[in-house]
């Protein structure tokens, strides 16, 4: 069923905010909170409740900014476009938000959904030659299907439903890495092994691929490694021409290392050979005395992560060089007990793995949803 399209400045006022002047430190530190697109950069579901830098009295009355009531739709309009949340408590916003304080005509959650569906369509309308923003005018003469306020209110509590459950399958996922890092510091967390080299357990392996590896294998880059830490036969890709020659070989024996920052704490253990770029490394236990699974826990621990924070080198892209990375004195838990914790690694993961094919599950649902409430509109 179609609906009428109405213009967003018909179902509310529309609501730009403003900054007060950050070196008057009396416009700083009262009791309104205040918001920016940067504060929704993490934020997921329908409603904002995080904490906000909060502005003095004098420090609203100072610029343009306004009040929200609670119940006010925020959508970010410039550096991103497209950040959206339905405010739980009154705020104030910057000027990166073009908000909504809805009137009787418009449901605030069906507003939401609805600006999400049609982020791409808006964004496309944005100006500027620094940034891409979209203005009031813009904004506000932005048209969406408008249905009955009842059917308004329908639409919006089955996405609302659909959009809980993937924040619950999101975090049963954050479950199970939170549960092998407790696993790990319970079972390794007190250094009371013996300390080697990393050099003398693993092999640090920089074998080049020839060619026709690079013919016949999948390849992988650093923003692969970021996506997941397991299994990455989903996400290979043909190796791109500009990096024919700057490419190791790996195999499933293998532990991937992302030596470059930002990536100092993506570890993989891939299921399948391949071909990875040179600012992966290819680790490669020595066996009987290292535990690919337990190595992969070890590097993604905070005390190794800090460790490798403090030790990049390069002004433009540090990295971790291999020779210190060699160097670095590995504790050395007996095999048993490596390879028990290498157990629950793999039961976790293989729930993981069951939970991560219910979320795509759940994610296409809720698009399946957001297409059939709003699809049929331009």
């Amino acid at each position: 069923m179609s609906y009428e399209l109405v213009p967003l400045g018909e179902l509310g006022e529309i609501v730009a905010g403003s900054t007060p002047d950050t070196n008057n430190q009396k416009y700083w530190g009262g009791d309104i909170a205040w918001i920016t697109p940067a504060d929704l950069t993490s934020h997921e579901g329908i409603y904002f409740t995080g904490e906000l830098r909060k502005i003095t009295e004098a420090g609203y009355k100072s610029c343009s900014t306004k009040m929200l009531p609670a119940g006010s739709i925020l959508f970010s309009s410039r550096a991103p476009i497209g950040h959206c949340a339905v405010t739980s408590f009154p705020l104030c916003t910057n000027q990166g938000f073009k908000s909504i304080i809805p009137n009787e005509r418009l449901d605030a959650v069906y507003g939401f959904f609805t600006l999400k569906f049609f982020t791409p369509q808006i964004e496309a309308l944005g100006r500027g030659a620094t940034f891409a923003e979209v203005n009031k005018k813009i904004f506000e003469n932005f048209a969406i299907p408008l249905p009955p306020l009842t059917e308004q209110k329908r639409i919006a509590s089955l996405l609302a439903r659909a959009d809980r459950l993937r924040a619950l399958r999101r975090t049963a996922h954050d479950l199970g890495e939170s549960l092998l890092q407790s696993v790990f510091l319970e079972m390794f967390g007190d250094d009371k092994y013996d300390l080697m080299e990393l050099r003398v357990v693993v092999k640090i392996d920089r074998t080049a691929a020839n060619e026709d590896d690079i013919k016949t294998l999948p390849y992988i880059g650093l923003e692969d490694i970021e996506k997941d830490a397991g299994d990455f036969s989903k996400e290979y890709r043909p190796i791109p021409q500009n990096m024919l020659a700057t490419n190791f070989k790996f195999t499933p024996n293998h532990v991937l290392y992302g030596k470059l920052r930002p990536y100092l704490n993506k570890v993989a253990m891939p299921s399948i050979s391949g071909v990875c770029t040179t600012e992966i490394l290819p680790l490669l236990p020595v066996k009987g005395k290292i535990n690919k699974a337990y190595l992969w826990a070890y590097l993604r621990s905070k005390k190794f992560v800090d460790w490798a924070s403090n030790n990049v080198s390069g002004a433009n892209l540090p990295r971790l060089s291999p020779e210190l990375l060699g160097d670095y004195p590995l504790p050395v838990p007996p095999l048993n007990l490596q390879e028990e914790f290498a157990g629950v690694v793999a039961r976790v993961e293989s729930l993981r793995g069951r939970m991560s094919e219910a979320g795509r599950q759940v994610e296409n649902l809720f698009e399946s949803l957001l297409a059939r409430s709003f699809g049929e509109y331009p």
